[in-house]
């Protein structure tokens, strides 16, 4: 459904942000500027005006451009160049800045990869009372994103004067048939009262203190999107839909996968609860995911996470929806619980729902207990087994809706000694605060949970914007799941890009962050020190020149345009390697410890050359650089009165950071692909750190 009021969102077929982008590759055409560059470069490395020897080609390829073995049997089946060969060779995509990345091994457990993820998809702006959209689940797709989020609350009677509702719905159905006014008026008071508002509240009043914000680890993530439920819970699963008392029924055949329904005149919603952000029905999400979650481009397992607030009648359409939409997309029912992860490998073109976790009627014990003994986590304390059992509440969740999450079950973090922390289909779900706290408490035990089980990190419920937290943070501890707000164009959604661009939304772990890999045992050191290969790193960028640079967002004038390029480094900070430190403030790192600009360009438009001057920026002597793990960062800013507005970017994973001359590919603001270009040369040196 086509939404007017979202019409803005681009084209995510070329759109950044993590999974699918980098297919504008190549350089379609050479400014007069950049053609004079290349003619001498050429001749910088020859001897002689009839071309370069087969010597000649193989020593810039080798020694200058460092390229693989790969690329240089295909490179070198014409050993001697000339000037065509070498305009050939520079203007393909062999030349992007950014290497392609290795064939993806999807044959390990779905804990060893990081995923492409997304918070609260639904969203077109902010959190408080931006359009929601079915387009935006289709935006995201289209780039790469593997793991989305719907929150989903009860639906609504149509308005209708022969409607009739449940003496239980008459006070919710007369309250939402009042004036705008009042909804809106409703809604506010109902924001304030929550959890986001006080704390919202308690951020605006302090003026004179800065408070650090932690959720609590004893108290479900999310809190304040529960909704009181208006509607009768506890119903029987499968016995009968609510809204029209038509039984839901199976098929001759008897197959779950055959349910079906009448269809209800009240189904589902998707909304931020207690805000002012538009809703839209559940079904549209759906045929979304349906018809834009794979393609020929992309086939990995996509992750749908639910956050769950509606009574257990809209549950029971909730599932009838999903299986009628979804059908052969969603996984087979298993025959028993799974003993581990299976690999995404073998899941490709299906479903993976998340959804909270209910223990079967009359069930004791989560399933972990018969699996319990396959990865134990250090430091877990089998004592609380017993007495988190006990505790255990009545799930509001129906086993129909349940049953779903079969290698995605979502289970409220208590701690990394629950019962459940085992389950080998388990994934908790901790906002960024919440995990800043477990590692304080338990760095290992959280770094040697998430060798082996799924984790997913969401945002703040103070990043009121939709800003991001920094995800690279949140990887080093080895978490898979790092939901950004794909609507909000930052520093974390760039870095998102830098990790997954070109890898169908999955990135195999670094070998220490996986599981079957035993690390070494000692007290003196964290295993995020020890998990991998670390390095200091010497890093030389020297930029040359640049052609058909998008302008900032409303700008028009290409002769007000004085562009400057500016890199930041991002890398682990010293002491969050060795366990001194905690998670960053903010969910960030430090500002501005490694970067670097060059000199502004006036006169030159669009096509600026640096002639030279001001344009080398060098990094010296970085200590504990893991390439999979540290990223480049590419800022191409107007230089104005006041804050620079920027105008491109590009972020680089620093293992995928290619040598010598090179072409850096830019997006515009918005985080489109563009035909924009930048000539470096680049040189790095990697020392291993002992």
């Amino acid at each position: 459904m086509a939404d007017k009021a979202v019409q803005y969102l681009p084209d995510g077929a070329h759109q950044a942000g993590g999974g699918l982008s980098g297919k504008l590759a190549q350089v379609r055409y050479l400014s007069p500027t950049i053609l004079t560059y290349l003619q001498n470069i050429y001749a910088q490395n020859g001897s002689s005006s009839s071309g370069w020897t087969a010597e000649q080609t193989a020593v810039f390829l080798k020694s200058i451009q460092q390229d693989d073995e790969s690329e240089l049997a295909l490179e070198l089946a014409t050993p001697a160049w000339d000037i065509k060969n070498f305009l050939k060779y520079m203007t393909s995509s062999v030349t992007s800045l950014v290497a392609p990345p290795q064939e993806q091994d999807l044959s390990w457990p779905l804990s060893a990869y990081f995923i492409s993820s997304s918070h609260n998809t639904y969203l077109t702006g902010n959190q408080l009372s931006s359009d929601s959209s079915a387009d935006a689940y289709k935006n995201v797709l289209l780039r790469g994103c593997r793991c989305i989020e719907v929150d989903v609350w009860d639906g609504e009677e149509p308005d209708s004067d022969n409607s009739s509702v449940s003496s239980s719905d008459d006070e919710y159905t007369v309250a939402r048939k009042q004036s705008k006014r009042q909804q809106i008026h409703s809604l506010t008071t109902q924001f304030k009262n929550s959890s986001l508002g006080k704390k919202l509240d308690h951020k605006i009043t302090s003026s004179t203190t800065t408070s650090k914000t932690t959720s609590t680890t004893t108290s479900s993530p999310k809190k304040h999107k529960k909704r009181p439920s208006h509607s009768s819970s506890s119903k029987k699963t499968g016995s009968s839909d609510s809204t029209t008392g038509t039984p839901l029924t199976k098929t001759d055949s008897g197959n779950l996968n055959s349910l079906q329904r009448v269809p209800s005149l009240k189904e589902p919603r998707v909304l931020h609860g207690y805000t002012l952000t538009k809703d839209i029905p559940f079904r549209d999400v759906c045929m979304a995911v349906r018809d834009y979650g794979f393609s020929e481009d992309c086939d990995t397992p996509l992750i749908v996470s639910l956050e769950v607030h509606c009574s257990a009648e809209q549950q029971e359409t909730m599932v009838s929806i999903m299986r009628q939409t979804w059908g052969d997309l969603l996984l087979p029912e298993p025959a028993e619980d799974a003993k581990e992860l299976p690999a995404p490998g073998d899941l490709r073109g299906k479903i993976l729902v998340k959804v909270k976790y209910a223990p079967p009627q009359g069930g004791g014990s989560p399933p972990a207990a018969a699996s319990r003994a396959s990865t134990p986590i250090p430091g877990s304390d089998a004592s609380n087994t017993a007495a988190a059992a006990a505790a255990q509440k009545p799930s509001k969740i129906i086993q129909a809706l349940s049953k779903l999450g079969i290698y995605t079950r979502g289970v409220s973090f208590k701690s990394l000694a629950q019962p459940e922390a085992t389950m080998p289909t388990h994934i908790f779900s901790l906002s960024e605060n919440s995990v800043t706290e477990v590692h304080q408490k338990s760095a290992r035990e959280l770094f040697e949970h998430n060798r082996h089980y799924l984790m997913r990190a969401y945002p703040s419920g103070l990043r009121i914007r939709s800003s991001n937290l920094d995800p690279a943070v949140f990887w080093r501890k080895g978490i898979q799941v790092v939901a950004l707000n794909w609507q909000n164009w930052d520093e974390g959604m760039m870095l998102n890009e830098g990790m997954f661009a070109g890898t169908k939304g999955y990135v195999l772990k670094p070998e220490g962050y996986r599981p079957n890999k035993t690390l070494p045992s000692t007290k003196t050191q964290e295993p995020q020190s020890l998990a991998v290969k670390h390095y200091t790193m010497d890093l030389t960028i020297q930029v040359i020149a640049a052609q058909n640079l998008p302008l900032p967002p409303g700008d028009t004038k290409t002769s007000s345009f004085r562009p400057y390029v500016k890199v930041e480094i991002h890398v682990e900070e010293p002491g969050e390697r060795h366990g001194t430190d905690a998670v960053p403030a903010d969910g960030k790192e430090k500002e501005g410890e490694y970067k670097a600009k060059t000199k502004s360009v006036k006169g030159g438009g669009c096509d600026p050359d640096w002639k030279g001057e001001g344009n080398l920026l060098k990094f010296e002597k970085i200590p504990g650089v893991v390439p999979e793990l540290s990223f480049v960062r590419f800022l191409i800013k107007d230089d104005e009165i006041g804050k620079d507005s920027l105008a491109a970017w590009a972020c680089v994973r620093l293992d995928r950071l290619r040598e010598g001359y090179r072409f850096l590919h830019v997006c515009d603001a918005r985080g489109v692909e563009t035909e924009g270009v930048i000539l470096v040369k680049v040189t790095k040196k990697l020392v291993r750190e002992v």
